[in-house]
């Protein structure tokens, strides 16, 4: 899979980009990433890629035609998936995740400044994403965000498989609690059914103080599982539906 960012800040992407799981992701070739200047492609002598707004008002707003430039030449015949990292966009979660990692190319355009002209935005990005009901300075770190989020749920990019369909939002609420060693820490103790041996104990433990977890912390996701009967006189008997 392949991930071009657009940014005017390249630099800002070089560290995250070299360590962890990305980096192996890279080594191992199973992620290409590409991160693009804009700035190259402005067309005056200051390499400008913003301009004042028409019709005034505050701040600045991106130039369509670096944009476009810089698009094109990443994405040449256009089979790419562009993105625009947006606060107007479509909420980013491990859903919109998985539907990005079944994709062979993701183009991430980074906004900074009051926004882009929207001619371009109508004309050559596909979707616009947000990864919160927030505001940051540019682009840079959703893009981040979402390579690291599609990067994990490529096949063998995390050692065990097992962590991904078990992480939180994966199977539709919160992750249960999680121990180590010591045992005893300050005072307390790892609870006792962790230490039975008893599997089928112990994954049933997991999924009580998972839902019970969602409920108490994220009750729009625990009013949105899909239970079975069984799932439901479970919930009843431990008082947590």
């Amino acid at each position: 899979m392949r991930f071009d960012v657009l940014t005017i800040f390249p630099d800002f992407l070089k560290s995250p980009l070299d360590e962890g799981i990305i980096r192996r992701a890279i080594l191992s070739k199973q992620i290409e990433v590409g991160v693009t200047n804009i700035r190259d492609f402005a067309t005056d002598k200051h390499a400008m890629t913003d301009d004042r707004p028409f019709g005034g008002g505050e701040g600045m707003v991106m130039k369509p035609d670096p944009l476009l430039a810089a698009t094109k030449k990443v994405n040449p015949r256009g089979a790419g998936h562009v993105v625009f990292l947006s606060p107007q966009g479509r909420q980013f979660n491990q859903q919109v995740a998985t539907e990005l990692s079944e994709r062979e190319h993701l183009v991430l355009i980074c906004g900074r400044y009051e926004g882009v002209d929207q001619r371009f935005l109508d004309a050559y990005v596909d979707e616009e994403i947000s990864i919160g009901d927030f505001i940051l300075t540019g682009g840079e770190l959703g893009a981040m965000i979402i390579i690291d989020a599609v990067t994990r749920l490529l096949p063998g990019a995390v050692g065990c498989a097992d962590s991904i369909s078990n992480d939180t939002f994966s199977r539709g609420g919160l992750k249960y609690p999680q121990y180590t060693r010591p045992r005893v820490f300050e005072g307390e103790e790892v609870p006792e059914v962790l230490l039975s041996g008893n599997h089928a104990a112990i994954e049933e433990w997991r999924w009580l103080q998972s839902m019970r977890r969602t409920k108490a912390r994220r009750p729009d996701l625990f009013a949105a599982l899909q239970l079975t009967g069984a799932e439901k006189k479970l919930l009843r008997a431990q008082r947590i539906l």
